[in-house]
């Protein structure tokens, strides 16, 4: 059992979170569009691992997520052209939507394990860059055949596409085309307002290209309304039937985010007096024909551990989909206007791989680096994502003092 202050262990096992910072999130295409995804995580790492004290010689491992890449180990290249010590290790995982999470989940159980001080996590991707996936000809002198993405539950089982599921849930949990609209509506107000009031400053780190120097998200759009967004038409589904749209759902975007992970000892060492402590954290899966309700699983799941945090104070859910992030809100019973405050992934978008990371990044910015007056020590932050192949991943963090 954990508590809001995280694991029962001592300062030089506690998990926390030191510095956190991301990149502008790219539209496919954009702005982002020549940046290859370790380029974006070397980009971050230079800025987080300052913003962190830390001397790049302590790192015990780069661990980095990503999901639409060409393989290899990205986090091993991403630190290597960063110019990190070519003695420090590095690890690439996918959980696909959940893999920049799960990384930063990963490298605070190794600190919880004794298996290390100090560990660079988080998650990039660039579906610009992203190769094309080809399949072996089935036969000699057959012809190779492109495909849009790896299987993530057998056939027999079922394995829409994102949006095909995405109408499934909608339609199993009765949610609304007018419903999914107005909450994109309020992601991208939310998202216009805090980029226009500088509440992103801080934890971007501007990328250069060949063009220009991208700071800003280039998403979020400050034109939208409510007449455009049901003007759009559904997007998988028969003509007049369906209910998910190109406006209810994110976009196809470029982005990394990092984080440095140490010990609430080793941070008070570094300087470090607020910080953003690990709580737990809990994954499930569900039916991969509704793959979008993933986080009510593990959600409830984590509850059982930690019986408050539906009342966290801040809460960041991925928003791949409207319909699936309304649909698992209403089943835990949480409010739609309290979660991404400052806008989510409909309107910022979802850099696959790096989207648990972002998530992260946000909680730290809210309960550490720029906390309202209302968020005292202890203030919890939760983030939570729905994951392709019927996964839920869910994380609790708590502000702390090192003192």
């Amino acid at each position: 059992m954990t508590d809001a202050t995280g694991y029962h262990l001592p300062d030089d096992r506690q998990p926390v979170v030191v510095a956190a910072r991301r990149t502008p999130i790219g539209r496919a295409g954009g702005a982002l569009a020549g940046v290859e995804a370790s380029q974006l995580l070397a980009t971050v790492i230079g800025d987080v691992l300052a913003d962190a004290r830390a001397d790049p010689a302590e790192v015990g491992e780069v661990i980095v997520g990503n999901a639409a890449g060409g393989g290899g180990n990205l986090a091993r290249l991403a630190a290597l052209e960063a110019g990190l010590p070519t003695e420090v290790p590095g690890v690439t995982v996918d959980r696909q939507c959940g893999s920049g999470l799960e990384a930063i989940v990963l490298a605070c159980r190794m600190v919880a394990a004794g298996a290390g001080e100090v560990y660079l996590a988080g998650g990039g991707e660039s579906v610009s860059t992203a190769p094309w996936r080809v399949r072996q000809p089935s036969r000699p002198g057959g012809l190779p055949e492109f495909y849009a993405r790896a299987r993530f539950a057998p056939e027999s089982v079922g394995d829409p596409d994102m949006g095909v599921a995405a109408e499934n849930v909608a339609a199993r949990y009765g949610i609304g085309r007018r419903r999914q609209d107005e909450f994109a509506l309020r992601s991208h107000r939310r998202a216009v307002e805090a980029r226009e009031d500088g509440r992103f400053t801080a934890e971007i780190t501007p990328v250069r290209t060949a063009r220009a120097t991208v700071t800003l998200d280039e998403c979020p759009r400050p034109d939208t309304s409510l007449a455009a967004l049901s003007a759009l038409r559904p997007l998988f589904a028969a003509p007049g039937e369906g209910t998910v749209t190109a406006g209810n759902s994110c976009p196809l975007n470029d982005g990394a985010a990092m984080v440095v992970v140490t010990s609430r000892s080793r941070a008070r060492a570094l300087g470090h007096r607020r910080v953003l402590g690990f709580v737990d954290a809990s994954a499930a899966g569900v039916d991969p024909n509704l793959l979008g309700i993933g986080p009510i699983a593990s959600t409830r799941r984590l509850l059982a551990r930690c019986p408050d945090l539906a009342t966290a104070e801040r809460i960041e859910f991925n928003e791949a989909f409207a319909a699936q992030v309304l649909a698992s809100l209403d089943a835990l019973g949480i409010a739609e206007e309290r979660i991404n405050l400052d806008g989510g992934a409909l309107a910022l978008g979802h850099p696959f791989g790096a989207s648990g990371a972002v998530l992260v990044t946000r909680l730290f910015t809210q309960l550490v680096r720029a906390p309202a007056p209302d968020l005292p020590l202890g203030s919890r932050g939760l983030a939570m994502l729905g994951i392709a192949g019927g996964l839920g991943l869910t994380a609790l963090f708590a502000a702390q003092g090192t003192d």
